[in-house]
């Protein structure tokens, strides 16, 4: 594939036409893919599943600070709080939607939330769970040991260890999603300049790829495949963008300039467009999901906006202000500003639920 350049030297991923859908022969245990040419065929506006529909309608803010509020998201108020921990980073769907695991990559602990009531339990005892995805079998819990350079793999009922898989390579282990077939994944290395692919069903590394700038400060942050499956997109905080890799995950085969500090990615409901948030723009670009093409900025004055989710409707898109001590919501419509919401310091990895889709990634609740 050829790369057009841009008027700054940079360059874009064309795309002329998605590929020829191809059945997909998944990974054994997961569910099957019933969609090849929209691997988000069965996350739609109000496709929830049961466990999902069970759940009481609310948005969990996990704070470094410690604590994770709660907000109604019929009114914006924040109705509860509790510590979980030392320094939270992420309020995580596990793979069957039953349970929310805010992780607590300090005191290594991550802790379950019941969703159809919003009550926490104890804590768990995790290797430092900077982030938290699911096998796409649902036979494993993987923690993203960042500090550890480590993917540690647990049972997801008994919390019991399965083993880890190293990656020395991959300094700030970060954010990762799947191929299609849900055999690869591509985990984003923020302070290497660079991704790691790695085979699910043997569960080892296959090849390490350095984007064409290696950014070591803040790389490449929240990866998310396309829905037909051709293309990974990585947000790159430095550069200012997305990388572009191929559906594979071979090799990097384009760039999509957004704006300063991108960070987290997410899709509509109807996976027409993608939403790109800014973070040291206050902004949020919106690009068709499959050119990549960019439609629109929606600015947020004052705003740091981070991590978050599209409501089960899609009509809302939530993020945390990062270093704002707030949380933002917005009109997934024509990006009006519909509420900002003060909370503590560090909102970081916030998770709308429920969320439609059969099963759970993790992460704030990707799903597919």
């Amino acid at each position: 594939m050829s790369m057009a350049p841009t008027p700054n030297g940079r360059t874009v991923a064309p795309v002329t036409g998605s590929a020829v859908p191809q059945a997909v022969d998944g990974l054994p245990g997961m569910p099957p893919v019933t969609d090849p040419g929209n691997v988000y065929a069965a996350t739609g506006a109000g496709m929830l599943s049961e466990a999902a529909r069970a759940a009481k309608p609310m948005v969990y803010v996990p704070h470094n600070s410690g604590e994770v509020w709660e907000i109604d998201p019929a009114t914006f108020a924040v109705v509860g709080r509790f510590p979980a921990g030392r320094e939270l980073q992420h309020v995580v769907p596990s793979w069957d939607m039953r349970t929310l695991y805010a992780t607590d990559d300090v005191g290594n602990t991550v802790t379950p939330i019941d969703p159809t009531t919003g009550a926490n339990g104890p804590r768990i005892p995790v290797q430092d769970p900077y982030n938290m995805y699911f096998t796409p079998d649902g036979a494993a819990a993987i923690s993203v040991a960042e500090d550890l350079r480590s993917l540690v793999f647990y049972d997801p009922h008994t919390w019991q260890q399965q083993g880890r898989l190293r990656l020395p390579d991959c300094a700030g282990l970060d954010h990762m999603d799947y191929t299609a077939d849900g055999r690869t994944a591509v985990f984003t290395c923020e302070f290497s300049g660079r991704v790691a692919v790695v085979d699910m069903a043997s569960r080892t590394l296959l090849r390490m790829i350095d984007m064409p700038v290696r950014h070591t400060h803040m790389g490449p942050q929240d990866i998310k495949l396309a829905p037909d499956g051709t293309r990974f997109y990585v947000a790159d905080s430095d550069q200012g963008g997305l990388w572009v890799l191929d559906g594979a995950a071979t090799q990097v085969i384009g760039e999509i300039p957004t704006g300063r500090g991108a960070h987290g990615i997410y899709l509509s409901r109807d996976d027409t467009r993608m939403f790109v948030s800014d973070r040291m723009d206050g902004a949020v670009s919106v690009l068709d999901a499959r050119t990549g093409t960019v439609v629109a900025t929606w600015r947020i004055p004052h705003s740091s906006p981070d991590m978050g989710g599209v409501t089960a409707d899609g009509s809302e898109l939530w993020l945390s202000g990062r270093y704002s001590h707030e949380v933002y919501v917005l009109s997934t419509a024509d990006g009006h500003l519909l509420a900002r919401i003060p909370v503590a310091r560090g909102p970081h990895g916030l998770c709308v639920w429920p969320q439609p889709g059969r099963w759970s990634l993790g992460h704030t609740g990707i799903t597919r």
